[in-house]
């Protein structure tokens, strides 16, 4: 039963309050019926799936697979009640916090979740890189969405996550470009008789789990009735650049703009350089500022040694 977890241990309140509302409207003798459940004493154990533990040894794909199949022993959440609120715009850190207490609870869980979920389960693979996919599609005058995780290591791309549609969710990291990743979604959406209209994709996440900033959920938003095929090829290709741009800015060394702009006596450019002297002086409309910086240099470094 989805009012207790699969330990047979009631979850906290927060959850038992959500699920309480939605009952109350579906079954009005809900909580009479939930009360007779959680007291019987012959109810059959559930097993609870266990947290993939790694050694350093361990290949990422194989992680990976090991990930999944942990998510995916979970279960899909069939019953129409959301067991966990995730509010996008919480920090990383507090999206973490939900993600361990899914791991304790072991309820079913959405797709939504499900990358929370493995988000909090990779955190440790710092050579993976993380991103959330979203999709929209249309089937029968409605419009459905879903999301997963993308994930990129040793430059092949994959996902991971849960769906009604076990072609709409996990996918081994061979992939040669995030393209053909899309590509293979949208061919396994069209076997369901969906055609994908939006994909939505974000940056890459934190490896962090007390980071305070937050996932940037859609980051390019592609609309496929105002692309053509190879400007949808394009526009993927593109934010995967931007992706490897971030990952490189923030691991690798600064950029050589960078250091010209804060270092006005750049070595690459000597003083003498004309450009050099127009900039300066449309700086300075006059030469008496020279002296007063000058002057200024000892008082700061007296102040420096006082202190």
């Amino acid at each position: 039963p989805f009012f207790v977890n699969r330990g047979g241990l009631p979850v906290d309140e927060p959850t038992w309050e959500r699920m309480w509302r939605h009952v109350g409207r579906i079954h009005p003798e809900g909580e009479r019926v939930a009360q007779r459940i959680r007291g019987a004493a012959d109810l059959p154990k559930i097993p609870i799936p266990s947290v993939p533990v790694f050694q350093p040894s361990t290949p990422i794909p194989e992680r990976l697979e090991a990930v999944q199949r942990y998510i995916r022993e979970l279960q899909y959440n069939h019953t129409g009640t959301q067991f966990f609120e995730i509010k996008k715009s919480r920090p990383l850190t507090g999206l973490m916090d939900l993600a361990k207490e899914m791991t304790k609870e072991a309820l079913p869980i959405k797709c939504l979740e499900a990358v929370i979920l493995g988000i909090y389960l990779t955190n440790n693979m710092t050579t993976l890189d993380r991103f959330p996919i979203s999709f929209k599609t249309h089937f029968s005058g409605n419009y459905f969405r879903h999301i997963v995780l993308g994930v990129n290591f040793g430059g092949r791309y994959g996902a991971l996550g849960i769906s009604r549609r076990e072609e709409l969710m996990y996918k081994a990291p061979v992939f040669r470009t995030l393209s053909e990743l899309i590509f293979d979604f949208e061919e396994a959406y069209r076997r369901c008789w969906h055609t994908l209209k939006k994909v939505k994709l974000g940056h890459c996440v934190s490896h962090d789990p007390h980071s305070v900033e937050q996932i940037e959920w859609k980051r390019s938003i592609l609309d496929l009735d105002k692309l053509t095929r190879e400007d949808f090829r394009k526009e993927l290709e593109r934010h995967a650049r931007d992706m490897r741009l971030k990952i490189g800015k923030g691991t690798g060394p600064p950029s050589p703009t960078k250091d010209r702009k804060k270092d006005v006596s750049s070595p690459q450019r000597g003083q003498a350089s004309p450009h050099r002297r127009n900039s300066r002086g449309d700086r300075r409309p006059s030469g008496e500022k020279k002296p007063a910086d000058s002057k200024a240099m000892p008082d700061l470094n007296g102040y420096q040694i006082r202190v």
